[in-house]
């Protein structure tokens, strides 16, 4: 696991960190290449950001999320820093795999085109009228795309879970499964497709959305 610690304000305290996850042909890199730490500069914001490379070969991999767990997010959660989980497309579903398998150990979610799993599975939920009426069924341990979507639909914690997509995006349709079970806040929706211009777009409507 490589990651990239970038401090958005200089010289101050940051209450907030977000630990940040790049999709499928991605690195951490590609986020400092996109703006993302600029646009945090630029509104001079007490928020720290980590990009990680997990180097996952597979979805079932358990060791990049357990080193994970014990270098990034408990080290930060035991100083008192406030723990945003954050992914793009495969990115995504890393940041909400996470969360459910720990729970009580981030303080949101800020989800930007995630991949949320395969067309067998999502045309099961929509087959179901949504996550209110379907059933996971026996869920097997390296089923991390079940997975997420089970913890979606027991998920009752007040912690906010952020989603943002370009309404042409090739995932869309999986996003708007998702977007129907969220408050109509949580869910930002922007011109463009499956790419950074887009990403970065959603990354400030964040910001100035929830933190500026």
């Amino acid at each position: 696991m490589r990651s990239i610690l970038k401090l958005a304000a200089p010289g101050s305290v940051a209450a907030t960190q977000m630990v940040w996850f790049p999709g499928a042909y991605h690195s951490a890199q590609d986020f400092l290449d996109a703006g993302f730490a600029e646009a945090v500069l630029k509104r001079q914001l007490p928020l720290d950001l980590r990009f990680v490379d997990l180097e996952m070969q597979h979805l079932d991999d358990r060791e990049p999320l357990d080193r994970l767990r014990r270098e990034i997010v408990l080290p930060a959660l035991g100083s008192g820093v406030s723990i945003w989980l954050a992914g793009i497309s495969l990115g995504g579903l890393v940041a909400l795999d996470y969360a459910s398998c720990y729970p009580d150990e981030f303080d949101g979610l800020c989800l930007l085109a995630p991949y949320l799993g395969n067309r067998m599975l999502l045309a099961e939920i929509a087959a179901a009228q949504g996550l209110a009426g379907w059933e996971p069924g026996e869920l097997a341990q390296a089923d991390a795309e079940r997975r997420i979507w089970r913890y979606l639909k027991v998920r009752i914690d007040p912690r906010p879970l952020y989603l943002g997509y370009g309404q042409d995006d090739r995932f869309s349709a999986a996003h708007g499964l998702l977007a129907q079970e969220l408050p109509a806040d949580a869910v930002d929706v922007v011109g463009g497709g499956h790419e950074w211009r887009t990403w970065i777009k959603l990354w400030e409507n964040f910001l100035d959305s929830r933190f500026a």
